[in-house]
């Protein structure tokens, strides 16, 4: 397949919530996202998962207050997603299916790095926010470096990612994202992770089921980010 070839998921859509499987980084990814997720400051607040796969993201904001709306292009990952307890819609996010404003939180985990406008994927993810409402993504640097560890490396170790899940030339420049958030009223403030390599090495054995994702002093290759509305 090409990189970034949307079929891939569909190749591998009995994979999505195997914790050893082709998707099992995106596990590790879903559990620090969620921890950037506050509990609901209000009844029926609405969390919105741009990229939604499969629902990797329910588990860890169950219990936190939130009706959870995944937006996906994948109805194979949308069925899996409802079985979550997440309420699909199927979408682009470049053209997002859901009001103005009607979101407390959106999260956008490793969903930036795969679409061909990122200034439109910000504008659909800033638009869905109500003022006061919290932006969540993490996503891949436009460097060298990420290039090489994040593409050549990893999608050749098993169990990190799927082989051409990424085309280099989609990688997020970190500036153009800065920026594009705040001509929408988002200062949005980013950190890098990584998986913990000791947590890596326990894992790889079959010793441990998950691997935390830590803090790193660089965003040159993987970063979350995070920022409110204004208003």
């Amino acid at each position: 397949m090409p990189p970034n070839d949307p079929a891939l998921y569909e190749r591998l859509a009995d994979q999505w919530w195997r914790s050893r499987g082709p998707f099992a980084m995106l596990h590790w990814l879903a559990a620090a996202r969620g921890a950037l997720v506050p509990p609901a400051s209000r009844p029926g607040a609405v969390l919105a998962d741009l990229g939604c796969g499969a629902g990797l993201l329910a588990p860890h904001v169950a219990r936190k207050g939130y009706r959870h709306i995944g937006v996906d292009l994948s109805w194979t990952a949308l069925r899996q997603a409802g079985e979550h307890g997440v309420r699909g819609v199927r979408g682009d996010v470049l053209a997002v299916p859901l009001s103005d404003g009607c979101a407390d939180v959106v999260v956008a985990g490793e969903i930036l790095e795969h679409v061909d406008d990122l200034p439109g994927a910000v504008a659909e993810a800033c638009r869905l926010l109500r003022p006061g409402g919290l932006l969540v993504l993490d996503t891949l640097a436009a460097t060298a470096l990420c290039r090489w560890v994040a593409v050549a490396v990893a999608e050749r170790l098993p169990g990190l990612a799927p082989r051409g899940v990424h085309d280099p030339a989609l990688l997020v420049d970190r500036t153009v994202l800065i920026d594009e958030c705040a001509r929408h009223g988002v200062r949005l403030r980013l950190r890098g992770i990584r998986p913990s390599m000791t947590d890596l090495s326990v894992w790889a054995v079959g010793r441990r089921a998950s691997v935390r994702m830590v803090p790193v002093a660089t965003t040159a290759v993987l970063f979350q980010g995070r920022g409110r509305k204004e208003g």
